[in-house]
């Protein structure tokens, strides 16, 4: 039949066969997420539509996430929380993951993840960008605006127009300094913020087969940053037991078609490729670790939805591991899940949370955006003078993580770790030494 694996999954959504690059489909919406900064303007047009007392359409397929403005005590952020509260109890809300309650999560895109919501087959919306992260599992995972969000929460359905293809394969042998961070790096450098403008990435590869859940979920969170409508790949038997351990609701896994149509095919041999860094002001511009060597740095930060999850940690205190920073280093997990994790997790038989505070990086034990999106004054980690930052983070425009000064580098956690300790943009395999080639004998743990 020639179809992607986004024309499969679209065309099952729609109640058709077979849909065809620029079709506009009635789509049928499986999960819907929305997050404390767009909520307000989600829930007006809502009531407006559809009016004060109308029932959303699923209340088990809506999903609330407060997770930007957690750490603020800003009186109007606050509010965005409290008519979270509001709405989901006047509505049944089944999965609101309240801050300051046992269910709260953090990051909304993993915390997607981690409640098994992200499943394959589906379609999933989220007002926020990064809701292209839930392609790793196979999903037609998309960001939408709120007039959008506020559509589908009413009626369940949302118009899509089907996306051409790009198709990327990873090939080669996986460097031991090097991670899906540096991958996808080298694919936004390539394309461009514009190169894949309204367009499907879809990965794939020897290289991305054998990627963790996590790894895989890096790749997809970045493919908005040039443009990218979604990103999506077939699910691997790693990403399979992994919803099998949460959720039991029934998914169709889905391929695409052997004779596919693709508007491009990239084809990425992985074996030499060096630690990627995106220099600021654009995650396309991107150059070699190397070409930074002496470029000082004021501040690291290891966090957000890109790099705040367990693997990321647990590469950062393979490098960290017997070293102490030499500039202040942010550290915020991006889950409760993941914290924990830090603390059941070791490394060479030190824990991970264990070797981050010994090596003096400032771990906050509070999970959320944090200082990924700057926000007020008071966000942990927040870049509030005109300094050079390095970051685990997606983007690095003026102003993102705060200052408009700051000058924001965009690199893996295994870079950042690195630069942390030399307080200058350094390779990792500079720190790695022994750790390196114990990790990469070591299998891929599991959460």
């Amino acid at each position: 039949m020639q179809q992607t694996l986004s024309q499969k999954v679209l065309a099952k959504a729609s109640g058709r066969d077979h849909v065809a690059v620029g079709d506009v489909v009635w789509t049928k919406v499986d999960v819907l997420m929305s997050h404390d900064p767009c909520m307000p303007g989600v829930v007006g047009v809502f009531k407006r539509e559809f009016g004060d007392d109308a029932k959303v359409w699923n209340a088990d397929r809506f999903i609330m996430i407060p997770d930007h403005f957690v750490y603020t005590a800003d009186p109007l952020a606050n509010q965005n929380i409290r008519l979270m509260r509001t709405f989901a109890q006047a509505q049944g809300i089944k999965h609101f993951y309240d801050v300051g309650t046992k269910d709260y999560k953090g990051v909304c895109h993993i915390a997607l993840a981690e409640g098994g919501h992200n499943r394959p087959g589906e379609v999933l919306l989220g007002t926020d960008s990064h809701t292209v992260t839930g392609g790793a599992f196979g999903t037609f995972s998309i960001g939408v605006g709120n007039t959008d969000a506020a559509f589908a929460l009413g009626t369940g359905t949302i118009p899509l127009k089907v996306p051409a293809t790009i198709r990327v394969n990873y090939h080669g042998t996986m460097p031991a300094h090097v991670m899906a961070k540096d991958l996808i790096l080298e694919l936004i450098g390539r394309l461009t913020i514009e190169g894949a403008t309204y367009m499907t990435l879809e990965f794939g590869g020897a290289v991305v087969d054998a990627m963790s859940v996590e790894s895989r979920m890096t790749l997809c969170n970045m493919v908005v940053e040039c443009g990218a409508k979604n990103g999506i790949m077939v699910p691997n038997a790693a990403t399979l037991a992994y919803l099998a351990e949460r959720t039991d609701i029934p998914f169709e896994v889905m391929e695409p078609d052997a004779d596919a149509v693709y508007a491009q095919v990239i084809d990425i041999d992985v074996t030499t490729l060096q630690p990627r860094v995106a220099k600021p002001h654009c995650p396309d511009n991107v150059t070699d670790v190397d070409t930074l060597f002496d470029v000082p740095l004021a501040q690291a930060y290891i966090g957000s939805c890109t790099g705040g999850k367990l693997e990321d940690f647990v590469e950062a205190a393979r490098v960290l591991r017997g070293h102490t920073v030499s500039v202040p280093t942010y550290a915020v997990p991006a889950t409760k899940e993941v914290f924990h994790g830090l603390i059941r997790t070791h490394v060479e038989g030190q824990s991970v949370y264990d070797i981050l505070i010994d090596a003096g990086v400032l771990l906050s034990s509070e999970t959320g955006c944090a200082a990924c999106c700057g926000g007020p004054s008071d966000t942990f980690g927040r870049v509030n003078d005109a300094i050079s930052v390095i970051s685990t983070t997606n983007r690095n425009f003026v102003g993102r993580m705060g200052n408009k000064g700051a000058q924001v580098y965009l690199a893996s956690p295994y870079t950042v770790a690195a630069s942390a300790i030399r307080g200058r943009i350094a390779n990792p395999a500079d720190y790695l030494g022994a750790a390196i080639a114990a990790s990469a004998s070591t299998p891929a743990f599991s959460l």
